[in-house]
């Protein structure tokens, strides 16, 4: 009986398929052995990465994210390796080509959060701040309590935590009272006009220089400003040693030493007055004096 050249023909071609198969059997078990020697050594360069990056910065989501990057693109290359090995070089240009315009959408897709994760990557690098600094930005005062890769995070001593995107934390100006260990206040105040304004410099500066929180080396100052509606106004400057009190308890505590020393010396401290000054008083005085007589 004559077989059908269809059946010949599907016999052909599945004789050639198991022929390619048994051909391609040890390029298989070369791809495997590959893509296992990859996944391996992208673990090892993981750990590698971790210990060098967390010597260079104390940001965990910087660390984790680049040894995590890294490890995928080692394993990636191990996937390219194996697929050439295959003889599917052309299936590789079809990922690439693939993966540029997935990436491309994502990019678009997700400009804000592509943005606020490569500006908390050179947050973590340029380190402008550290956790633990005092800052002020945004409209923001606050010590920096986290550094994320997406925001950063400020108690704002208050009892709320404020969450900054790190786009604004990197595209806008940024305030760092902890950046030198340094930290100068400023006390505005004023005395009465009759006041010998030598004499109440001195007694300013020694009662300020008498504090115990001032830092070394840094003489405080003393300017008058302007001549004011009721006094003479000046302002002294004086740098404080942070480790000793805080700039809230500081200025509070200046003011009240300030405050007793000119008490002490009989330095008048003027409150803000306003003079009133009434034209044609009897006109004013008219519907005043009807409402008198009325009444009686």
């Amino acid at each position: 009986m004559e077989i059908p050249f269809f059946f010949l023909s599907l016999q052909k071609k599945v004789l050639r398929w198991a022929d390619a198969f048994w051909d391609m059997i040890p390029n298989f078990l070369a791809a495997v052995i590959v893509i296992f020697v990859f996944v391996f050594v992208s673990r090892q360069i993981e750990r590698f990465v971790c210990r060098v990056m967390s010597r260079t910065t104390d940001n965990a989501s910087l660390v984790n994210l680049s040894s995590r990057v890294i490890r995928i693109a080692v394993m990636a290359a191990g996937l390219f390796v194996a697929l050439s090995i295959l003889g599917l070089d052309k299936a590789v240009s079809s990922l690439l080509a693939g993966a540029g315009i997935v990436g491309l959408a994502l990019g678009f897709a997700f400009q804000d959060l592509t943005a606020n994760f490569l500006s908390g990557t050179f947050i973590a690098i340029q380190q402008p701040i550290r956790v633990g600094d005092v800052v002020e930005t945004n409209g923001y005062f606050g010590q920096v309590k986290a550094i994320k890769l997406r925001s950063t995070v400020l108690d704002n001593f208050a009892g709320q935590y404020i969450e900054i995107p790190s786009k604004d934390i990197f595209q806008k100006p940024i305030v760092n009272f902890s950046k030198s260990r340094q930290r100068r206040m400023q006390l505005n105040w004023g005395v009465d006009y009759n006041t010998d304004l030598q004499k109440a410099q001195d007694v300013a500066l020694a009662a300020v220089n008498s504090l115990p929180f001032l830092q070394a080396g840094k003489p405080v100052e003393f300017h008058y400003q302007a001549f004011g509606p009721s006094n003479i106004t000046f302002l002294m400057w004086f740098w404080l040693d942070e480790t000793k009190a805080g700039p809230p308890q500081a200025m509070s505590d200046a003011i009240k030493a300030v405050k007793q020393a000119f008490e002490a010396n009989g330095i008048v401290v003027p409150l803000p007055t306003q003079t009133l000054e009434l034209k044609n008083k009897e006109d004013l005085l008219k519907p005043l004096a009807k409402q008198l007589v009325n009444g009686k």
